[in-house]
């Protein structure tokens, strides 16, 4: 019916590990509630990270079927709950330092990156990435007759690895894969490409060693963009010589090109670009990036217009002279300026 809640329920566990219980017994919960849940084996205390219609969107989303096997949670977390629950992770660092030497003894080519308990201490995973298969049913012996505890490896991939492990990335904010992100996709170098990345392994790599996942956050942005820029398969052909495309600006819709002989390089927007391409298509070099008319085909105009220079040059010199006559017939025959006589007389 539609009035009813959706009864599953999302918890969290250590390293961001989430997990779907049924609520059956309808408890009033809220996210950050600690529970305790039904495992294979006892039961486990997690937090509730959440619920609602939410939930039933993740459910579909990652595929999670949800039946009548499907495990509950069989209460709110006691305050003796959440004690044996503390002491149980606390048990989890000396365990994992024990575990790696065992490993290193029996020269086992793994890693061992971090172990859970089970509140109630009946099981112990323990989390491992390698390169290789690794038979380790010796060091499954070794460790149950160590912790006393029923041993599960689980192998994880680098990604995971650092998103249970957490850290601070280059961005200065705690990594995604420990904080929200949920699943990983591919990451191709290419994505680095389409985003004018200069092709550095040290700076596009994260914690994990693998291709940054944010190189994708704006991937579709871009290509978007670059739907309106032109594919430049050989050089621009000018009188110059020919300009090699050097970068490209993306959102300013600005190609910046630069003659081999010469360290400047010259911005062209991609109107202009588009119209050189088609010259040279056409056989035609123009004179430079901002005149396109090749020498050999310029108009005729260019004496006139020189002429008309000279000629105003001329009338502006013709006038001076003009002016000058007329002052001198102004001053007196010795070219001064007569004086009247003294008294009136001459």
């Amino acid at each position: 019916m539609p009035g009813l809640r959706y009864d599953v329920i999302e918890v969290k566990f250590k390293g961001g590990r989430k997990e779907y219980y049924r609520n059956v017994h309808q408890l009033d919960l809220t996210t950050g509630d600690y529970v305790v849940v039904e495992m294979q084996s006892g039961f486990h205390v997690g937090a509730v990270s959440l619920q609602g219609e939410l939930v039933r969107i993740q459910v579909k989303k990652r595929g999670v079927k949800i039946t009548d096997d499907t495990k509950v949670i069989h209460r709110i977390a006691t305050p003796k709950d959440l004690e044996r629950h503390e002491q149980a992770v606390l048990r989890d660092l000396p365990a994992l330092y024990r575990s790696r030497e065992i490993s290193r003894e029996l020269k086992l080519n793994m890693k061992l990156s971090d172990v859970e308990f089970q509140s109630d201490n009946t099981k112990a995973t323990f989390y491992y990435s390698s390169e290789e298969r690794v038979d380790f049913r010796e060091l499954i012996k070794m460790l149950a007759s160590e912790f006393k505890a029923r041993i599960e490896m689980r192998q994880i991939s680098l990604r995971q690895e650092a998103g249970r492990l957490g850290g601070i990335g280059s961005c200065g904010r705690e990594l995604c894969c420990s904080t929200w992100l949920t699943d990983f996709k591919n990451i191709a170098t290419s994505a680095a490409r389409y985003q004018n990345l200069s092709l550095n392994p040290a700076k596009l790599s994260g914690q994990c060693g693998r291709l940054k996942c944010c190189l994708n956050y704006e991937l579709d942005t871009y290509m978007d963009a670059l739907r309106d820029i032109p594919t430049i398969e050989k050089p621009l052909e000018t009188q110059k010589g020919r300009a090699y495309l050097q970068k490209t600006d993306i959102f300013r819709k600005l190609m910046w090109f630069g003659y081999g002989a010469e360290s400047t390089w010259y911005p062209l927007p991609i109107v202009r670009v588009l119209e050189i391409v088609e010259l040279n298509k056409n056989g035609i070099v123009p004179e430079s990036f901002d005149v396109l008319t090749p020498i050999g085909e310029k108009e005729h105009v260019t004496a006139a217009a020189l002429n008309s220079d000279l000629q105003k040059l001329d009338a502006k010199y013709t006038a001076r002279t003009a002016n000058k006559k007329k002052k001198k017939k102004s001053r007196g025959p010795e070219g001064n300026t007569p004086r009247p006589a003294p008294n009136g007389k001459a």
